[in-house]
């Protein structure tokens, strides 16, 4: 008999998944819909958030006690959506079950912690993913693309913004919540360098302690810059990066409809004949300012979550490269803690 949500039959992995707050029941909702998959249980310790997934998923069993999913043998896979200082433990009390983990951002709090995660799954021959979702998000793919491509030039400075006016958290501040996205998608377009120096500048203003606004500056090889501001004070909605290239430069809005926009601009140097037709003479260098088209590509979007839990499938049953795993999750928690210090 063939199975409705999976009509080809392929192998079913059997997924329990931690906490159903704030990002959880998107994860949810996907994980339900995928047909490789079968949430088996959703572990929370809230009964108002288990009576939630209830409602809405009623074959799904649900308990407040990590332990009913460590000790299934018919869970594959575990979904870690808790509170980030709890990622850690979390993480490899799963790995030490058996059990493949995809871990909502931040993976871990520190590099050490990342490392013995690493080192186990591993040990284990499990995969162990971070979920930096927006580096599987179409638009940002295309970027990455075009600087493959070598379409903009030599990448001279990178900057980001995620702004917002609200959900202000006590567990991690504005960098921690915020910067984890936008620091992946800058070593992902880069291709992973490790940098050479990190700074920060951040301020508490409504709690002591956790800074509300950061400013994190980040200095690469090759003399490329890269600049990441986030806020939870801010007017606006803002989630946005520009690439400046040699060539040309791209802007990547993620709340507009036009998730890219690349210009054809620059700034070149200008050859200028001496008095002799020679250049023995010193003189100021002259430009020339370059304008050309804006393009607007058309990018067939899917939803990053669901490209994500689709990557995360096929790393345990295809065993593809995991494109987020410990390797990635290390270089971006290495620059928050550095930034920290």
């Amino acid at each position: 008999m063939t199975d409705i949500k999976n009509p080809t039959n392929t192998k079913v992995l059997n997924v329990g998944q931690i906490g159903t707050g704030y990002w959880g029941p998107n994860l949810l909702r996907n994980l339900n819909l995928n047909s490789r998959c079968h949430v088996k249980w959703v572990c929370d310790l809230s009964e108002e958030r288990r009576q939630f997934v209830k409602g809405l998923y009623p074959a799904i069993q649900t308990t407040a006690e990590l332990s009913d999913i460590l000790s299934d043998p018919e869970v594959d896979a575990v979904i870690i959506a808790s509170p980030a200082g709890t990622h850690y433990s979390i993480a490899m009390a799963c790995l030490e079950a058996g059990k493949h983990i995809l871990v909502e951002k931040p993976m871990a709090t520190s590099v050490e912690e990342i490392e013995g995660i690493s080192k186990l799954a591993t040990q284990k021959g499990l995969v162990a993913m971070a979920a930096h979702t927006f580096i599987f998000n179409d638009a940002v793919g295309y970027l990455k693309k075009l600087i493959e491509k070598d379409e903009l030039g030599e990448i001279r400075y990178i900057y980001s913004q995620r702004l917002n006016l609200g959900r202000i958290r006590s567990d991690v501040d504005a960098l921690w919540n915020f910067a984890p996205h936008d620091v992946s998608i800058i070593q992902y377009l880069l291709g992973d360098p490790k940098p050479e120096k990190v700074s920060r500048h951040g301020m508490d203003f409504i709690q002591k302690g956790i800074d509300d606004v950061v400013f994190l500056h980040i200095e690469y090889p090759k003399k490329i810059m890269a600049h990441v501001h986030v806020s939870w004070l801010d007017p606006h909605k803002v989630r946005q990066i520009t690439v400046v290239g040699s060539r040309k430069m791209v802007v990547y809005d993620d709340v507009s409809e036009n998730k890219i926009m690349i210009y054809d601009k620059g700034i070149e140097p200008k050859a200028v004949l001496g008095q002799r037709m020679d250049f023995d003479q010193p003189r100021a260098m002259q430009f020339v300012h370059r304008s050309g088209d804006i393009n607007i590509p058309k990018i067939d979007f899917r939803e990053p979550l669901k490209v994500e839990i689709d990557h995360f499938l096929d790393c345990i049953l295809e065993g593809i490269p995991c494109l987020t795993g410990p390797d990635h999750a290390r270089e971006v928690i290495r620059i928050l803690s550095s930034a920290n210090k």
